[in-house]
C-alpha cells in the first residue's frame, strides 16, 4: 500500500517550524513517489498509484514551489548578505540546486499526469531513472540546507523580522495572516 499525507502541527506564526514540516512532506512525497515504481511493477495502475501520482503532482506542482519561494525570499539573502562564506557557497549551491529540481520535475511530471488520469499503466525506464535522479537531488538538498544553512539562519535572522516573514508566506498562499485563524468567524 501506498502511504498518504499527514502534515506536523506548524503554522505561520513560526516560519522555521513551517519550513521544516515542508520538509518532511518533501519527505513523505519523495517515498511516495520513490514506491509508486515497485507499486506499479505489482498492482499495475490501480486506484491507489493513481492517488498517489495526483498526490505527488500536487504537492511538487503547488507546495514545494512555494516552499522555494519562502527559502529565496525571506532564508537566503540575510545568509547571503553576511552569513560566513561556507554558508554562502552552501546558500548559491541550494539557489542552482532549486533550478535544476524546476527542470527535473518539468522532466518527470508528464509521465506522472499520465498515471493519475489513467492514461499509461506504468512508467518507462526513463521515467524511472528520472525519479530516481530527482529523489537523489532532492533528498542531498534537504540535508544541507537541514544541516549546514537553517541552523545558520534561524540564529541570523532576527526573531522580529519572523511575524512579518510569515505574514508574507501566509499571504502568498491565500491563508490567514499569522494570529489571524483565531479570530472570531475565522473557523
Amino acid at each position: 500500500m501506498l502511504p498518504g499525507f499527514s502534515s506536523p502541527a506548524a503554522s505561520f506564526d513560526q516560519p522555521f517550524e513551517m519550513l521544516a514540516a515542508c520538509h518532511d512532506r518533501v519527505r513523505r512525497s519523495l517515498r511516495r513517489l520513490t514506491l509508486l515504481v515497485p507499486h506499479l511493477q505489482a498492482h499495475g495502475n490501480d486506484a491507489p498509484a493513481r492517488q498517489a501520482a495526483a498526490d505527488v503532482l500536487r504537492y511538487f506542482d503547488l507546495a514545494a514551489p512555494h516552499h522555494h519561494e519562502d527559502e529565496e525570499r525571506h532564508v537566503f539573502p540575510p545568509l547571503l548578505a553576511c552569513g560566513p562564506a561556507a554558508v554562502q557557497a552552501a546558500v548559491r549551491q541550494l539557489q542552482q540546486e532549486h533550478r535544476e529540481m524546476a527542470r527535473a520535475w518539468a522532466a518527470l511530471r508528464p509521465g506522472l499526469q499520465r498515471l493519475a488520469d489513467g492514461e499509461a499503466d506504468t512508467l518507462d525506464e526513463a521515467d524511472a531513472g528520472r525519479i530516481q535522479r530527482f529523489v537523489a537531488l532532492y533528498e542531498a538538498h534537504l540535508r544541507l540546507e537541514d544541516e549546514q544553512v537553517y541552523p545558520v539562519a534561524r540564529q541570523q535572522i532576527d526573531a522580529a523580522a519572523l511575524p512579518a516573514i510569515g505574514a508574507e508566506m501566509a499571504r502568498r498562499r491565500g491563508a490567514p495572516a499569522p494570529g489571524m485563524q483565531d479570530l472570531p468567524g475565522r473557523r
